[in-house]
């Protein structure tokens, strides 16, 4: 089997040309042949607008059939894609685009919009509109993707790059993680022995584009291990096990805020009418596991841990889940796993510790930070990439996940940089300080309280603050809680002390949009 992302596509499309393997939506079905040559054509497209070996592809649109066809089209040029989070605006649009230095933008209409004024700061030379060309000399993507020149394929090595994927930034700003080929189909093919993906499995998801959930743990998944797979444009808690049903997945992979949201609608007659083996919904409690499981007459399993630098880390077998809290499975057949100290010796078992990884094999995680050496080795220091993350290792080799020890919040299925968050809050004319912190969510994962201290201006009303809210930050970073105060508490070296923010949890005196009826409603979220 290949080890690169173009060559597995290539032999399914020799061995099995007329097999089904993707579905976007309700779209219809693209055959191994279709999608392999579908995307020779746009890989021909972008070679002649220019795009050649190490150029990055930037991409900003909703989960669709361009955008899976990009990824495979630039993997077979040598080119890098950047898909970025579509609901990115501003500063946070603008600090990504420029970081990775993209040439070619790939957009759909709301992407159009929200990257239009910041093109002129950026890299980028050529345009591609998958919705019509928006303005002069912007690219049709479906003229791209009926070029008739022949493709000359890049001869690509499993050490060579297909994506830059962003984690969010935590002490600092985001970070790029390039992702190779080797990494892409070690990935996929990782979770096939814990029986997550399993040939003639019919995958449905949502994870958007721009998540390695998406980009390794399903597409790669499905294509390495003789799957098919249905992926949503967007997530839907309405429709989600509606839409299992339908397109007869025997598997689905999201989010625990999905399945709590799917919790939420009314008990159904038709709750149980599918061909469901299995839904992972990570991470998601015990209970909740069991609670869904009991309502949808299919086996839950949460029990897996990884991150876009190394995934998966650690895994369960898929029909045996131990239902221990917070139990993240044991070691995934492509890395060794310790819990060691801050001077990184490793810790007895039930001992809490930063979790630190390390491959068995080449090309099985991330390939570094994009355009950051220092950030590289620090994380990489003694040869252990440091995740960042606490945890315990239990007398069974089993990892039990604590917290996040990194300064990010985690909402809406996405990482929030506190650090990101702050610097543009404290563009506010009204701002002195702004510290960033999580509270739990009804939901699942966190909520975001945020702490201001004023300038002696007069202090904005909430209309004021949810409106510079959401014109400056992408939805899921929208502050629940304002906390407006005097002063931060801080330590003796003058650093603001979030801990005692964290401690004081949700008070008296702070103002809650939602409460107050400020929300983003869905249509909005991309402007």
């Amino acid at each position: 089997m290949s080890d690169t992302v173009a060559g597995t596509l290539a032999g399914h499309a020799e061995r099995q040309p007329d097999t089904p393997f993707l579905k976007v939506g309700e779209g219809p079905w693209m055959t191994y042949g279709e999608l392999d040559a579908a995307s020779d054509r746009v890989a021909a497209g972008l070679r002649r607008l220019g795009v050649t070996t190490g150029d990055r592809v930037a991409l900003v649109c909703l989960n669709r059939r361009e955008a899976i066809e990009s990824l495979f089209a630039c993997a077979k040029i040598g080119a890098i894609l950047v898909p970025l989070n579509y609901h990115l605006r501003g500063e946070f649009l603008r600090y990504q685009l420029t970081d990775c230095g993209a040439t070619t933008l790939v957009v759909d209409g709301p992407g159009s919009a929200a990257a239009a004024d910041i093109l002129p700061d950026s890299a980028v030379r050529t345009v591609v509109a998958l919705d019509g060309p928006a303005n002069p000399g912007w690219v049709p993507y479906a003229a791209v993707a009926a070029c008739p020149d022949p493709l000359e394929r890049f001869p690509a090595t499993a050490s060579d790059l297909v994506s830059i994927i962003y984690s969010s930034g935590t002490t600092g700003l985001p970070k790029g993680c390039m992702l190779s080929n080797g990494y892409y189909v070690n990935a996929g093919r990782a979770v096939g022995p814990p029986g997550f993906v399993v040939p003639g499995d019919r995958v449905l998801t949502a994870f958007p584009h721009f998540h390695v959930s998406l980009q390794l743990n399903t597409l790669m998944s499905a294509l390495v291990n003789d799957a098919s797979i249905v992926v949503e444009p967007e997530f839907h808690a309405s429709t989600f096990m509606a839409r299992a049903a339908v397109e007869e997945a025997t598997m689905v992979w999201g989010l625990g805020t999905m399945a709590t949201a799917i919790l939420a609608r009314p008990v159904a007659d038709t709750d149980r009418d599918h061909k469901l083996r299995l839904c992972v919904f990570a991470p998601l409690s015990a209970e909740r596991q069991a609670e869904f499981g009991e309502r949808f007459g299919c086996l839950v399993n949460s029990e897996a841990y990884g991150q876009t630098e190394a995934v998966p880390i650690t895994i369960s077998q898929a029909d045996r889940p131990t239902r221990v809290p917070f139990a993240e499975g044991t070691e995934s057949i492509l890395y060794e796993v310790r819990v060691v100290d801050t001077e990184d010796h490793e810790v007895p078992p039930g001992r809490v510790g930063e979790i630190v990884v390390r491959p068995r094999r080449p090309d099985a995680m991330y390939s570094g930070y994009w355009g950051k050496p220092e950030a590289t080795i620090r994380a990489m220091r003694n040869l252990w990439h440091h995740t960042g993350d606490l945890g315990s290792m239990d007398a069974d080799g089993q990892l039990v996940f604590v917290d996040r020890a990194k300064d990010a919040i985690r909402r809406r299925g996405e990482n929030v940089s506190c650090y990101q968050l702050e610097w543009v809050v404290g563009q506010h004319q009204a701002v002195a300080e702004a510290a960033a912190t999580p509270v739990p969510s009804p939901l699942g994962e966190d909520d975001i309280k945020l702490s201001v201290v004023l300038h002696a201006v007069p202090p904005p009303t909430p209309e004021q603050w949810f409106a510079y809210f959401k014109a400056k930050l992408p939805y899921f970073a929208l502050p629940r809680y304002l906390d407006v105060r005097a002063s931060m508490p801080r330590t003796a070296t003058g650093r603001v002390r979030k801990d005692a923010i964290l401690a004081e949890g949700v008070h008296d005196g702070l103002w809650d949009f939602e409460a107050l009826g400020f929300v983003v409603d869905r249509h909005e979220r991309r402007g």
